[in-house]
């Protein structure tokens, strides 16, 4: 029988922070580690929504958002903080995605001059209204394909440091963030490094469906409800998030340049094998040159993003640590 809920964080102007992570936030919710909670996030801003008339729904939450709040500093709405008890600086705290459903009929693509991997293709900011088909699980493209849905949270992240105080909600970087790393996805099992105390996490930016890179700068992006578990691993916080789903190990780079991004997702990745095997570290790099492969998360946020990803069953017969 499944364990029953232990908490419900909806999207409220009370809960959600528009366009920033605040360090020193209070926090919306307080849990206990090993705890689960159901946590609702919004999406886009007054030109984002459907026109009057339109068939497609605007939460009431949403409007009530916009009608209280001004964005600051970024664009996203982020639902949070949940404070987890025990969790300190240094710590590693261990967010499971349970389950991700999607809250509305509708999601927005748009284009904008200046934005995007070519900045000068848009002529005019532009904002499209894309129905989803919630029961199938589907789009019709206004070009039109109708193609599948494959939602995940664009941003979850801890507190950044305190002492570099509120940061705009844009650039990804070790505390998570703005990733837009699609394996942030139902059944992921993610690790976050802790900054601050209570961890702090924020959840948001949720989209439907998005190719790696997001090269014109937003995906399909809507309004999704997550199912969280949180866990609490004392004194281990990795370097950047890392991500577990099913056998597959993804470790993550952010940097202004590709280049540099792809050396620290290698490197992450190396630091992960040597943990978890008796491989040097020039063993760990061969292994990764053979059975790892890298991809290009985003190049849109500012810090683009590079994560590696490896299948553990490959390290099957190598050299326990």
């Amino acid at each position: 029988m499944e364990r029953p809920l232990d908490h419900h964080l909806p999207a409220s102007p009370a809960t959600v922070r528009w366009g920033h992570l605040d360090p020193a936030a209070a926090p919306v919710l307080r849990l206990a580690p090993g705890e689960r909670a159901v946590i609702e996030t919004l999406s886009g801003g007054p030109r984002n929504l459907p026109p009057e008339g339109h068939p497609c729904r605007v939460l009431d939450s949403h409007r009530a958002v916009m009608a209280a709040q001004a964005p600051h500093l970024g664009p996203h709405m982020l639902t949070g903080p949940v404070h987890v008890a025990g969790a300190e600086p240094g710590d590693r705290l261990i967010v499971e995605i349970e389950e991700i459903t999607l809250a509305q009929d509708w999601g927005w693509s748009a284009i904008e001059p200046g934005f995007g991997i070519f900045p000068d293709l848009a002529p005019v900011y532009e904002s499209l209204v894309i129905p989803i088909d919630r029961a199938r699980r589907s789009a019709r493209l206004p070009w039109g394909p109708e193609v599948a849905l494959a939602p995940f949270f664009g941003i979850l992240a801890m507190a950044p440091p305190p002492e570099g105080g509120t940061v705009s909600s844009v650039p990804p970087g070790p505390f998570g963030g703005n990733v837009d790393n699609r394996f942030f996805r139902q059944g992921a099992r993610i690790s976050f490094p802790v900054f601050c105390p209570g961890a702090l996490f924020f959840a948001g930016d949720g989209h439907a469906l998005q190719g790696d890179g997001e090269v014109c700068d937003t995906a399909l992006e809507t309004a999704l409800n997550g199912r969280f578990r949180f866990m609490l691993e004392k004194e281990t916080a990795p370097a950047a998030p890392e991500i577990e789903l099913g056998e597959l190990i993804v470790t993550m780079g952010f940097h202004e340049t590709l280049d540099q991004a792809a050396r620290d997702a290698t490197a992450r990745m190396l630091d992960w094998i040597g943990a978890h095997t008796g491989l040097t570290r020039t063993e760990a790099w061969r292994h990764a040159s053979l059975c790892a492969d890298l991809r290009i998360t985003q190049v849109v946020n500012g810090q683009k993003g590079v994560h590696c990803v490896l299948d553990r069953r490959s390290l099957i017969g190598a050299r326990p640590a």
